[in-house]
This record gives C-alpha cells, sequence and structure tokens, in this order.
C-alpha cells in the first residue's frame, strides 16, 4: 500500500459571495491576484515548498475556471505518478448525489481518498487566503507535542477577535478552550483555518460526526475533539496573511504588492509562488505611457498612463486612459480617453471610450450594503461599458450594459446594473 506521512486537503468550493460581482460566475479561489495570480496558487505553493506532493482540491461552486488552471499540477511540479494533485468534485454515488455541505462534511465525503494514502497526518487547508507558510515547520510542532490537531493561529488585536474562532491556550500553547466568534473574547489567539490532524483521530471524529447537519471544523470537529479531552495545540504564526474575503480587503491586498518595500514579497528566490501562466507574448509599453508603481501583467499594451495599480496579463489600456488605484484582471481593454479612479474591473471586460469610472463622492449601496461598502466601483467579469458614461463610486456593474441602462449617462454612487440571469 502507498503510504505518505501526510497529505494536504485543500478546500476550494467556496463562492466568495461577499466579493459580489466578482464570484458570479467563478469560485472565490480562481479570483485573479497580484496581476498573475489566482488566489489558490498560494497554498498550492505553501505545499510544494514545504514537501508535500500529494494535495486532494475539494471544488464545488464554478469549479470549471478552476479545474482548467489546475490541471495536472504541472506549474507547482504536482504532476506526479503518486500522488500529485485531485481535483476532487461532489460525485454522484449509487443511492444518492450530495452536494458538500460544510467544511468537514466535504472531507468526509473523501474518506476513500485519503484511506488510498494510509496518511500519518492530514493537512486541512482553505483556498482563499493570501500568505506563505511552511507547513513543514508547523508539523514539527505537531509531532513535538505529540499533538492529536494542532490548529495555526495568529495574534489579532482585541478589538477585532469576536470575529473569529477563538483559541485560549496555556504556556505550553495547549488549547484549553475554544469559542467561536465570541463577544467578549477571552483571548487575541484567532484560527486561520488550517489544521493538521493525526490521521486516526481525524478519521474517528468524521465518522462519528457524519451525521451532522453542514459539518465544520470550526463548529463541530474542534469541539467534538475538545470534548474528549484530544491534545490540541496552538501553532502561532506571525508571518503575513490576509483573508480577501471583502471587495475592501481583496484591494487592500492588491495595493500592498505595489508599495516601494511590500510588507508581502512575490518574488522571494527560496519562497516562489507558482501559476500556470500559459504562453503568453511579451509586454508592450507605448512610448507615450506612463506607469508609475504599479505591477503590470504580461501581454498587455499600454498606451495611457497608470498609477499605482495592479494590471493583469493581455490587457489593453488605450491612449489617453488614465488608471489610478485600480485592479484590472486579465483580458480587460480599456478604450481610449478612459479615466479609472478605484475601481476594479474583472477578466474579459470592455470599457468603452471616453468612460469615467469612479466620479463624485460615496454613497451607501442601494443594492447590497453587505458586499458594497467602500469607494470602489467593481465591474463583473465579461462586462460591457458603452462609451461615454460616467459611474460613481460603491457600484457595481455585472453583464452587457447599453447607453439606455444609465440614466443621462451616469450610473450615481451606490447604484448598480445587473443583467438579469447574472448573480451578484
Amino acid at each position: 500500500m502507498i503510504r505518505k506521512e501526510m497529505i494536504a486537503m485543500l478546500l476550494a468550493g467556496g463562492q466568495g459571495s461577499r466579493l459580489g460581482v466578482l464570484t458570479a460566475d467563478v469560485a472565490k479561489p480562481a479570483v485573479a491576484f497580484g496581476g498573475k495570480y489566482r488566489i489558490i496558487d498560494f497554498p498550492l505553493s505553501n505545499c510544494i515548498n514545504s514537501g508535500i506532493d500529494t494535495v486532494g482540491v475539494l471544488t464545488q461552486y464554478q469549479p470549471l475556471r478552476l479545474n482548467t488552471h489546475i490541471g495536472i499540477g504541472i506549474p507547482w511540479d504536482l504532476d506526479r505518478n503518486t500522488g500529485g494533485v485531485t481535483v476532487l468534485p461532489p460525485y454522484e454515488k449509487s443511492d444518492n448525489s450530495e452536494w458538500y455541505t460544510g467544511t468537514a462534511n466535504a472531507i468526509y465525503q473523501n474518506l476513500k481518498y485519503m484511506e488510498s494514502y494510509n496518511p500519518e497526518y492530514v493537512l486541512i487547508l482553505s483556498g482563499d487566503h493570501i500568505y506563505k507558510m511552511d507547513y513543514e515547520v508547523m508539523l514539527d510542532f505537531h509531532k513535538a507535542n505529540d499533538a492529536d490537531v494542532t490548529i495555526a493561529v495568529m495574534p489579532v488585536p482585541m478589538e477585532e477577535a469576536s470575529r473569529f474562532g477563538i483559541m485560549i491556550a496555556d504556556e505550553d500553547r495547549r488549547i484549553r478552550e475554544f469559542e467561536e466568534k465570541p463577544e467578549h473574547p477571552r483571548s487575541n489567539l484567532a484560527s486561520m483555518g488550517i489544521y493538521i490532524f493525526s490521521w486516526k483521530v481525524l478519521r474517528e471524529a468524521l465518522v462519528a460526526l457524519q451525521d451532522q447537519n453542514s459539518c465544520d471544523f470550526g463548529k463541530h470537529v474542534i469541539p467534538y475533539l475538545h470534548e474528549r479531552d484530544s491534545r490540541m495545540f496552538a501553532y502561532e504564526f506571525n508571518g503575513y496573511w490576509k483573508d480577501v474575503g471583502t471587495l475592501s480587503s481583496y484591494w487592500e491586498a492588491n495595493m500592498e504588492l505595489i508599495d516601494l518595500i511590500p510588507e508581502f514579497n512575490l518574488y522571494e528566490k527560496y519562497w516562489k509562488v507558482y501559476t500556470n501562466t500559459g504562453a503568453i507574448q511579451p509586454q508592450y509599453i507605448s512610448s507615450d505611457s506612463v506607469i508609475v508603481k504599479s505591477i503590470i501583467g504580461e501581454g498587455s499594451e499600454i498606451y495611457g498612463e497608470v498609477y499605482s495599480s495592479v494590471i493583469g496579463a493581455n490587457v489593453v489600456i488605450g491612449k489617453g486612459s488614465i488608471v489610478r488605484d485600480s485592479i484590472i484582471m486579465q483580458g480587460a481593454v480599456i478604450g481610449e480617453n478612459v479615466i479609472l479612479d478605484q475601481a476594479i474591473v474583472a477578466e474579459d471586460c470592455q470599457i468603452g471610450n471616453g468612460v469615467r469610472i469612479g466620479v463624485g463622492d460615496y454613497a451607501p449601496s442601494t443594492y447590497n450594503p453587505k458586499v458594497y461598502s467602500s469607494n470602489l466601483a467593481v465591474i463583473g467579469e465579461r462586462s460591457v461599458i458603452p462609451d461615454g458614461v460616467q459611474i460613481g463610486r460603491n457600484t457595481a456593474i455585472s453583464g452587457e450594459t447599453e447607453a439606455a441602462d444609465y440614466e443621462n449617462g451616469l450610473l450615481k454612487s451606490g447604484d448598480s446594473i445587473i443583467k438579469v440571469g447574472v448573480k451578484a
């Protein structure tokens, strides 16, 4: 029988509903990041950099982009005869067909996959965070403490602790109590959603909780093991880690990449971030263009001005256009004499000539205030914006729009245009 010391199970099925139109047609882990990458590249790269060569990627919501991106794992050196990367969607069984109904339920439905490698340890990861971590160091900590489960934690400001699962640990880092989003937190050690389980402990817990509705690690598995006095330890991580689950945090994480000394360095020789780029032509930077403090993706053609922005691959920015503090994802075409200020333009959009995006002052969203609550104008993928229109702040657009959709040529701040059939 094949035996692997540790395998990774990467949860990548989430919709990422707080990213609004950006995840209308694509799973959150497949959203572009940093001009070149997709969010899932970071945990996948962490795995291979940590010596983990067997990764199951659990997909569910809008998996096509993710499946195509991962392929057989060549960019991450995960195209292995034994192990490698395997995409694990929900599948039809002889008696029924089940969607994954929670993080732990998704892992439970893939017991046979894990059993086929007979691992000593199982690493559970989320596919939607930006960070670099050596999981081998975490495993050493797990072994040294003879732990049943080790949970990666990060100190957070006390005033933010109520947003997280909070660990209360003793001086030996053994977890004595666990509180899920407590109103009055007694610790600031927040769970990062990264777990190492000893395989026998994980298997027993998953089988015991198999009938639990919407079974999750934080809500069910960890409390179950805590009640049984399992050896649970908190592994403290003090590096860069960003949950890009909201439009503001996603935009901020991209903008941090273009700082003169970025807190998160994409270009370290000894901890590379790998991605599937395919064959892309070189950039073309016009002699009339201006580029200041920006990332410009391969294959892009820049004829206008770009300031403090992240530009993806194969983007065209037309003559006379000015892009500021914005994210433009791959394949987008920005016409001539366009002004973009604090915008996120998703993949394969077409922005007409003379368009102004990010005009006026902030106004609360009339569409979805829980998702849209910043100055950002957000344009969903494959959207079309006609010539000459103006778009305010804290706005959302998705679909092929035309001049008649804009009252007096303007989409006011806080408003939206979502074409029929588009979820956002």
